[in-house]
């Protein structure tokens, strides 16, 4: 291995040594690790884990209620950000929670976390929005089916689980993602760090934005007609939210 090392003329480490015995200095594989957090301020309650969901309210709803999909279209004004936590699951679109995802959150979690150190809670009510349906073979007519189930609206950009304790987000970035995977919208774990870092991403795009043709100018100024085929909404939500689907990709 010398012989061509030397022929190519590559530079040798030479190093004085004092005695036969001494050890040469070594710097290779030396890192600068970050402190290990303490997590002192943190306090796990009494019950952890997330606790059961009625699959129908207390006190069922007798009026049947339309479909009204307004309920999971545009962004969310509730739970966008974390109150007692530093971890959970974020909506990236609209949907609705039947009373089987709910179980399947809270057992998935529960198993997964480690009660002495960690600590779930919901960010969304139990169901409480009716679904009516009509029996098989049901001639058409007669009214509004009768209430079959209940569900849970979400909005895009609501938290759906909060998670807290003495952990990194590392450690529960895989289990929260297989919820996340298992819901029926777009979803992914978040932490605190990575929500700002994501608003804070958006907010750069939007400032630093170089294209002048815009969706709000070409619908402000009705460019073409366009107003003809857009809805309140597209002009209120700037055409990122279609329907129940959030398009970050529009400035």
């Amino acid at each position: 291995m010398w012989r061509p090392l030397a022929r190519a003329g590559a530079p040798l480490l030479r190093t004085p040594v004092s005695g036969c015995g001494a050890a040469l200095p070594s710097c290779a594989g030396l890192r600068t690790l970050l402190p290990v957090p303490t997590f002192e301020d943190v306090s796990i309650p009494e019950k952890p884990k997330l606790r059961f969901v009625e699959r129908a309210p207390l006190v069922p709803k007798v009026r049947r209620e339309p479909r009204n999909l307004r309920d999971i279209r545009g962004p969310s004004t509730e739970a966008t950000g974390f109150t007692e936590g530093t971890s959970g699951i974020l909506a990236l679109g609209g949907g609705y929670l039947h009373w089987g995802h709910f179980e399947m959150i809270r057992l998935t979690i529960n198993r997964s976390m480690d009660p002495k150190n960690m600590f779930a809670i919901w960010r969304v009510p139990a169901p409480f929005k009716p679904i009516t349906r009509k029996g098989v073979g049901h001639r058409m007519g007669g009214g509004k089916g009768a209430i079959d189930h209940y569900v849970t609206p979400v909005k895009a950009g609501r938290l759906i689980v909060e998670m807290g304790g003495r952990f990194e987000f590392k450690q529960v970035e895989g289990f929260l993602n297989q919820v996340a995977h298992k819901l029926p919208f777009r979803a992914k774990a978040v932490s605190r760090e990575t929500l700002a870092e994501m608003q804070k991403q958006q907010e750069e795009k939007e400032r630093n934005n170089q294209n002048p043709w815009t969706f709000e100018r070409i619908a402000t100024a009705n460019m073409l007609g366009i107003r003809k085929v857009l809805s309140p909404y597209d002009l209120s939500h700037r055409g990122r939210y279609w329907g129940k689907f959030y398009l970050p990709q529009r400035v």
